[in-house]
């Protein structure tokens, strides 16, 4: 078993001479995990296939799930795919830096490792100062799937992290908890038209503003699960952000989600089982329930989209038998929201 090294750096201005050691560490073939502006990522050089089954196997990865690319600059990008289509163009200039992953051809160059063995590449530009310079120091791309075990709901600090890789990584770089809260916004450039696979930091809405003729994928939108032959993008297949308890998720109006989850938590408790109950500043005090957590206002999803992750892991540290949770407008960041709870759930949806 590795050594995991935890070390701290500063998030706006990261110290030179401490991502020097974690550069080093990516050249030499090893695993280290960083912040990124969604969540903590796990990163291995992506031209280094050895490197890359590494990291696969440290997260108990499945090998048809494709890693994302991170890049610092444009010349990666124009080694790492075919071509880079004009609209793709039009996004990279709005959206990157940031939480938008875009989806090219990629070229004889990347190693088939990094790409689950697709003729595809997913690629973004992270917005976060620790992940830019690690990557610029590294000298190469970086290949970084969330930083957590398989099929658990992804870090958004470097103790989620710990918790889930000690003694299978090399570094954590701690530069306290992330922005966003929640994965990039992943979209297809070698579907015509572009089609957004994965909802995320980005909302759909937003990239219409720019690019009028996107299409959504049903994934996106599904409350049940849709199976795939092959996965271009993470979160696609397999069971995903899911804490070690049962999730029940309840949608519909508010009104009739607070009467069901308070039915279903009567059941539940009658068996002796330990409730959890995921709700809203706005109704979370309608519950009665062994732990209560509430993700934030119904009206800023940005702070729920930045709790919800954390939560799901604190429902595990208190030992709880069933989660319920409520849904929550699926406009804005809030379709990446439901999409991450009702994967989450297994689909196990409760409608109202």
């Amino acid at each position: 078993m590795k050594k995991t090294i935890v070390i701290k750096v500063d998030p706006n201005n990261p110290e030179i001479s401490k991502m020097i050691i974690a550069a080093k560490i990516i050249r030499a073939g090893g695993l280290v995990a960083f912040p990124t502006e969604t969540v903590y990522g796990l990163g291995a050089d992506a031209l280094n296939s050895k490197a890359v089954k590494a990291l696969y196997k440290a997260k108990n990865r499945p090998l048809d799930n494709p890693p994302i690319i991170h890049i610092e600059n444009f010349s990666q990008l124009e080694l790492l795919c075919k071509k880079i289509p004009n609209k793709a163009k039009v996004l990279i200039d709005k959206f990157w830096p940031g939480p938008l992953t875009i989806i090219f051809n990629r070229s004889a160059y990347v190693p088939k490792a990094s790409t689950a063995g697709l003729e595809t590449i997913a690629i973004r530009m992270p917005k976060h100062k620790v992940a830019l310079t690690l990557i610029k120091l590294s000298k190469s791309p970086i290949a970084a799937p969330s930083a957590n075990l398989s099929g658990r709901p992804s870090p958004t600090s470097a103790k989620h992290v710990f918790d889930d890789l000690q003694g299978k990584i090399d570094i954590i770089l701690d530069a306290g908890s992330t922005c966003i809260g929640l994965e990039s916004t992943v979209i297809n450039f070698t579907s015509c038209p572009p089609e957004v696979l994965r909802p995320g930091g980005v909302p759909i809405e937003e990239l219409k503003k720019v690019i009028q003729d996107i299409k959504i994928h049903p994934f996106v939108l599904a409350d049940k699960e849709i199976k795939f032959k092959k996965t271009l993008s993470p979160g696609m297949i397999h069971k995903h952000y899911a804490p070690k308890a049962k999730v029940i998720l309840v949608e519909g109006a508010v009104s009739s989600v607070i009467k069901k989850i308070r039915e279903l938590t009567y059941y539940y408790r009658s068996k002796s089982l330990k409730v959890g109950i995921l709700g809203t500043q706005e109704t979370i005090s309608y519950y009665n329930a062994d732990v209560l957590e509430t993700l934030g206002s119904r009206f800023n999803m940005e702070v729920i989209a930045k709790n919800l992750f954390g939560l799901l892991r604190e429902f595990d540290n208190k030992n709880v038998d069933i989660i319920i949770a409520e849904g929550v407008p699926d406009e804005g960041l809030g379709l990446a929201v439901m999409n991450r709870l009702r994967k989450a759930a297994g689909y196990n949806i409760v409608k109202t």
